[in-house]
C-alpha cells in the first residue's frame, strides 16, 4: 500500500503579523492533487495542525473542508491525525464521531479506563488499503504530557520511560492484533535526541528538563516511524525508516533554505519498499537583505537596487527580513528602509539589527541592594553601554527622561 507523510501545517500562523491563510489554502490544495495523483491509500497527519490550542473558526473549517474534499477527490483514503503540542487535544478530537464516517481517526489526548489503566485500542489504528483490507497497524501517539505517560519506576527520567514504556505497550497490542503481511507503522509528535531543531519557530516542548527521546523506543518490529514537531525534514539517527517529514511551509526566516516536503511511503507486506521525498511549492517567498547582515549605507543601497517582478496580488509578495550590522543608534532605520522600498511588490516582515562592537571587560554582579537602588535612568545607561560599548549621549538621556514623564503626566490630565 502507499500512504503519505505530512506534519506541522500551523493552520493560522502569523508571519511577524502578515496573515498566511492564502499560503495555507495553496498548501491544502496541492496536497489535494498529490493525493489524487499519487493515489494514496492512507494520509498520515503527525501534529501541530494549528498554530495554537485556540484556532479561529476559519482554521478549524479550512482543515474540515480538506478532510471532506480528500475523502471525495479519492474515496478509498484512509486519514490517521494526532495532536501535536501547539493543538487542544479535546478540540482536535471533538468531531471525532463526524470524521469517522469519512475514515478520518484522530487522537488528541491519552484516555484512560474506569481503572486507570491508559486506553491503549484507542492508541492502535487500522489503515486499509484500496479494497479495504487493514493493510498496516498504526500506533498513533500523540503528543504527550508527563501525567499521559505510564508510572514507572527508574532511576533515570520518569517521563521519558514512562514514553518508551507507552510504544512498548502500544506495540505489543499492534502484533496481537496484526495478521501476517501486515505492517506496523508509528506516529509521533515528539523532539528525538539529534534533531535539528528551527530555533526560531520551534517551542519548546518540557521547559526545563530533559525533552529529546531516543530512537530506541522504535523497537525493530516497527515498518516505519511517522514523525512530527521538528520542522526541518530529517531521519533519525540516520535510519531511513525513522523520519521527519517536516513543515510544508517556513514558519520563521530560520527556515528560508529548508527544503519543505511531504513523504510518499511505499510498503510491500510488513516492510518499507520505498520512502520519496515530494518537494512542496513555495507559493511565497522569503528574502533576506542581505545574506549578512552589514552597515546601514549598504544594506539602504541594497534595498534600493532590489529588482522584483509586478505581483498583482499583494498575498503573493515576498515577505523580506532586513539584516542590519549598527555600530551606533539609528532611531530612524525603520522610515529609511520604508523609504527604500517604497512601491516595491514586497512585505517588510522584519528588520534585525545587530551591534558591530566588542564589550572589553566583564560587568560585575550586583546585589539584591545594588538592583533595588537602581534608578530607570540606571538601568538605561547599563543597557546601552552593554549593547554599544560606550557611555550614552545626551540626547538619549533626554528623550528617555521623556518618555518616563509622559505616563505621569497623562495620568494627571
Amino acid at each position: 500500500m502507499r500512504f503519505l507523510h505530512t506534519s506541522d501545517w500551523h493552520l493560522g500562523q502569523t508571519l511577524h503579523s502578515f496573515e498566511r491563510t492564502y499560503e495555507h489554502q495553496c498548501f491544502l490544495d496541492w496536497l489535494l492533487d498529490t493525493i489524487t495523483t499519487e493515489q494514496a491509500e492512507g494520509l498520515l497527519i503527525s501534529g501541530d495542525i494549528f498554530d495554537n490550542a485556540n484556532p479561529s473558526a476559519a482554521s478549524q473549517k479550512r482543515l474540515y473542508r480538506f478532510l471532506q474534499q480528500a475523502k471525495m477527490r479519492v474515496p478509498h483514503l484512509n486519514i490517521i491525525i494526532i495532536a501535536g503540542n501547539h493543538d487542544s487535544p479535546g478540540r482536535l478530537e471533538a468531531p471525532g464521531p463526524l470524521l469517522e464516517e469519512f475514515d478520518t481517526t484522530v487522537v488528541g489526548h491519552i484516555r484512560r479506563t474506569a481503572d486507570g489503566d491508559i486506553d491503549l485500542s484507542q492508541l492502535v489504528v487500522p489503515l486499509k488499503n484500496r479494497d479495504g483490507a487493514i493493510a498496516a497497524w498504526c500506533l498513533a501517539i500523540p503528543f504527550l504530557r508527563p501525567g499521559d505517560v505510564p508510572r514507572v519506576e527508574t532511576e533515570g527520567d520518569a517521563y521519558m520511560e514512562g514514553i518508551a514504556q507507552l510504544y512498548r505497550q502500544a506495540l505489543e497490542l499492534a502484533l496481537a492484533r496484526r495478521q501476517p503481511g501486515q505492517a506496523i507503522l508509528a506516529l509521533g509528535h515528539c523532539h528525538m535526541v539529534g534533531g535539528e531543531v528551527s530555533a526560531e519557530s520551534e517551542r519548546r516542548i518540557v521547559i526545563g528538563g530533559a525533552e529529546a527521546l531516543s530512537a530506541a523506543i522504535f523497537d525493530p518490529a516497527i515498518a516505519y516511524a511517522a514523525l512530527g514537531h521538528l520542522h526541518l525534514a530529517q531521519r533519525v539517527g540516520k535510519q531511513e525508516h525513522l523520519r521527519y517529514c517536516g513543515s510544508p511551509l517556513p514558519l520563521s526566516f530560520a527556515e528560508i533554505d529548508y527544503n519543505h516536503q511531504i513523504l510518499r511511503v511505499d510498503l510491500e507486506g510488513e516492510s518499507v519498499q520505498s520512502i520519496t521525498a515530494i518537494p512542496v511549492p513555495r507559493t511565497v517567498e522569503l528574502l533576506r537583505i542581505p545574506k549578512q547582515p552589514a552597515p546601514v549605507e549598504e544594506v539602504l543601497a541594497a534595498l534600493a537596487a532590489l529588482d522584483l517582478p509586478a505581483q498583482s496580488d499583494m498575498l503573493a509578495h515576498p515577505y523580506l527580513e532586513v539584516r542590519v550590522r549598527l555600530d551606533t543608534p539609528e532611531p530612524d532605520l525603520r522610515a529609511r528602509v520604508e523609504a527604500a522600498l517604497e512601491n516595491k511588490p514586497i512585505r517588510l516582515a522584519k528588520i534585525e539589527t545587530s551591534v558591530d562592537h566588542k564589550i572589553s571587560g566583564v560587568v560585575a554582579p550586583m546585589s539584591l541592594d545594588d538592583l533595588n537602588r537602581l534608578q530607570p535612568e540606571d538601568i538605561f545607561k547599563r543597557l546601552y553601554q552593554s549593547k554599544f560599548g560606550s557611555e550614552a549621549p545626551l540626547e538619549q538621556l533626554a528623550a528617555f527622561a521623556e518618555l518616563l514623564l509622559e505616563p505621569t503626566e497623562s495620568i494627571a490630565e
